[in-house]
């Protein structure tokens, strides 16, 4: 493939390459830089809008064959993802504004974009080390709490276990198979062979650590709470996004035979059913989040038990869904200058009588993290458990609905607070102005695409 082509495919990495050199150059020649927000937002944008015309023109190619190519829903998935990032990064600027956060976001979505076109799992790894390191220090940005160290160094910890995992089972999958391409993760599925075995298992244990599947989850809502409120959104969406992509991407359309069921099912199933009755006893929202996201990565690992022509395009559906209302929940949060206080579910008691909008935005968020129709949350679900079904594993589909079930307890409970309750005296709560308000209507407006116009996004995946 020529250089032309080359940079073609991968125009989208190129620009957020172009943009990381740009964000570190201002923060070396600029002391205090009020460009760097734009500047990010520019890159991320212009960087989604490649994707999604590499997408609707059809473009397929592999400037590096066996390690990277670029097919049109890979495309369309890069171009969701880095979509959802624009909205992260408005709402950013009530907690960083300028500094060294621009770029490091930017390097950990390009590690996240490379995880959609991986070919080979040393293409996957390299992608998702380079979406995870930077979040580390994310973590620790704002510092707005003194267990935001010991949460970056826990979070550390677990990302350099799932890789340690996940090399592992690579090497053994070469030593069974003879190859490092995704394509052998496939003929390790079919395989009687124990190495074979071993190393889907060894792959399959990292990406539950990586999505913080029960039992691997402990420290997850610790890194989520400590965070600040931009790092967590980014945290709970896009890594959670990057992982499952990457995931889609290593079973491909090969068939889950019944030995691997089991794995694939009661794991996610116990997360759903754990995540769920945990995040009920949450006093904090993020932490609430960090539970339910524990939950919903449950739903999407249900995805890879179903058909395989479909399974890409249920989890990356799933993700856009989950991923917009997300961002809309942390981005309608009114402000507060004090971070445990604006943590406080209590503190939403009331806020429809005081901030009207942004309880109203919160509502709908919640409602469709719950599944309520009409909201993307449904549509979403309703896809997951309907492959199931097809692929006839009814049992297991009826006892992730029973388990999903339980989320409506706790996503009504911030309804009710917001809605039913006296406002608190002393909640401090300013209401999200400016560039905040911008992001939270960037969400709305695609919630309503998604919830109206499914199968415009359904057939490009």
């Amino acid at each position: 493939m020529n250089t032309a082509a080359a940079l073609t495919a991968m125009a989208p990495e190129h620009l957020l390459l172009a943009g990381i050199v740009v964000l570190i150059l201002l923060e070396i020649f600029a002391e205090r830089s009020h460009a760097a927000l734009p500047m990010a937002v520019a890159f991320v944008a212009t960087a989604a809008g490649a994707a999604a015309w590499l997408g609707f023109t059809g473009w397929t190619g592999a400037p590096f064959p066996g390690q990277f190519v670029l097919t049109p829903p890979a495309a369309f998935a890069k171009a969701i993802l880095l979509a959802l990032a624009v909205p992260v990064l408005l709402f950013s600027k009530e907690d960083f504004g300028e500094g060294p956060f621009y770029p490091l976001f930017l390097a950990s979505l390009y590690g996240v974009c490379l995880l959609a076109s991986a070919e080979s799992f040393l293409t996957l790894f390299l992608g998702i080390e380079i979406m995870s390191i930077p979040v580390y220090v994310l973590v620790l940005l704002g510092y707005r709490r003194p267990e935001a160290a010991e949460a970056a160094l826990k979070y550390l910890v677990l990302s350099g276990t799932a890789s340690a995992s996940f090399l592992m089972g690579a090497s053994l999958m070469y030593g069974s198979t003879g190859s490092l391409g995704l394509a052998s993760f496939a003929t390790a599925l079919s395989s009687p062979d124990l190495l074979a075995r071993t190393a889907v298992v060894m792959v399959v244990s990292a990406f539950f650590l990586k999505a913080a599947i029960v039992p691997f989850h402990g420290w997850a809502p610790d890194a989520y709470e400590a965070a600040s409120v931009p790092s967590t959104a980014y945290m709970a969406v896009l890594v959670k996004a990057g992982v499952l992509v990457a995931a889609a991407r290593v079973f491909g359309t090969a068939p889950v035979g019944e030995s691997l069921v089991g794995l694939l099912v009661i794991l996610p199933l116990v997360s759903i059913v754990w995540g769920n009755l945990t995040a009920m006893r949450q006093p904090g929202l993020r932490r609430m989040i960090a539970y339910s996201s524990i939950a919903h990565a449950g739903y999407l690992f249900f995805a890879f038990v179903g058909d395989g022509p479909t399974r890409f395009q249920a989890v990356v559906f799933y993700l856009a869904a989950y991923g917009v209302m997300n961002v809309l929940a942390f981005a309608a949060l009114p402000a507060n200058a004090d971070d445990r206080e604006r943590d406080r579910l209590e503190n939403l008691k009331g806020l429809f009588h005081t901030h009207p909008f942004a309880a109203l935005l919160i509502g709908m968020a919640m409602l469709s993290l719950a599944g309520i129709p009409p909201f993307p949350g449904f549509i979403a679900k309703f896809l997951i458990f309907k492959n199931v079904i097809a692929a006839g594993y009814t049992a297991w589909a009826v006892l992730g609905l029973v388990g999903s079930y339980l989320g409506i307890y706790f996503y009504l409970r911030v309804i009710q607070f917001m809605f039913m309750s006296p406002a608190a005296a002393s909640s401090g709560h300013a209401p999200s102005r400016g560039i905040a308000m911008g992001a939270s209507l960037l969400c709305l407006a695609g919630s309503i695409a998604i919830a109206f116009l499914p199968a415009f996004f359904l057939t490009r995946l």
